[in-house]
């Protein structure tokens, strides 16, 4: 799980929550239903089915913190190559691994796949899953557009019946709250959840395609025959300094 998201997301409403001092004036059926509903609506408009009801299991990336550390990632690539020089490549599909993108790198190996042929599928295979993930992203930065504008037709829509009602006192109320809640319906489904999940799977995306990256030169190296010790310092790039340093002396030792 990743706290981050966690942590977050009830934050933002628990510091919301604690400035209410009656929170039933804050709930409006029909500003639910404007934003809510017409926020849903216009994104299915823009997009396809499949990825309209898809939406909920992208959101589910953003609370499963899958990505694995590049640093792990390195010493496996690095045990692999060690047994594949001394048990031969063969001896790999025993090894096991946790990694997906990984297995399916083994599985070319144990193939006795080209090592063009492993690099061009592969690299394919990143790029389809970036695109995916874009879209993924996208819906829910679409969400974040669309919220505040449909926040903003609950509050033209709030006006007009409360001008076209200015005889009757006791309709004002109810009009008067449709126009300030959908306004803050909107900014929050837009700033507390739609805007974040969508930052939040762009920067899952670009950290998942760079452990790939990683991943494909590692079994390249392997499937070239490189020197396992050569290949920690080649991988090491993909570290921020202070792994990197880490890496190598853990290396040397």
């Amino acid at each position: 799980m990743d706290i981050a998201t966690i942590i977050g997301l009830l934050g933002a409403f628990g510091f919301i929550a604690m400035s209410i001092d009656q929170p039933v004036m804050f709930i409006n059926a029909p500003s639910l239903m404007i934003v809510v509903g017409g926020t849903l609506m216009v994104t299915l408009l823009r997009s396809s089915l499949g990825e309209f009801l898809g939406a909920v299991k992208i959101m589910g990336k953003t609370f499963k913190n899958k990505t694995d550390a590049p640093h792990e990632l390195i010493d496996k690539l690095v045990e692999l190559s060690k047994i594949a020089r001394k048990d031969g490549i063969m001896a790999l599909e025993k090894v096991e691994v946790s990694n997906g993108f990984l297995l399916k790198g083994v599985a070319m190996l144990a193939d006795g796949n080209p090592a063009d042929v492993i690099s061009s599928t592969l690299n394919r295979d990143i790029s389809i899953t970036r695109m995916r993930h874009k879209m993924g992203a996208k819906l829910f930065a679409d969400m974040g557009e669309i919220s505040p504008a449909m926040g903003m037709i609950g509050t033209l829509i709030g006006l007009v019946q409360m001008l076209a009602n200015m005889s009757d006192p006791k309709a004002i109320g109810p009009a008067m709250s449709i126009a300030l809640l959908t306004t803050m319906y909107g900014a929050i489904l837009a700033n507390v959840i739609c805007i974040p999940v969508s930052k939040k799977l762009e920067n899952q995306a670009e950290l998942e395609g760079l452990n790939n990256t990683l991943i494909v030169e590692g079994v390249v190296f392997i499937k070239n025959g490189g020197n396992p010790r050569v290949l920690t310092g080649i991988l090491s790039a993909f570290l921020s300094p202070k792994e990197r340093d880490q890496i190598q002396q853990d290396a040397a030792r």
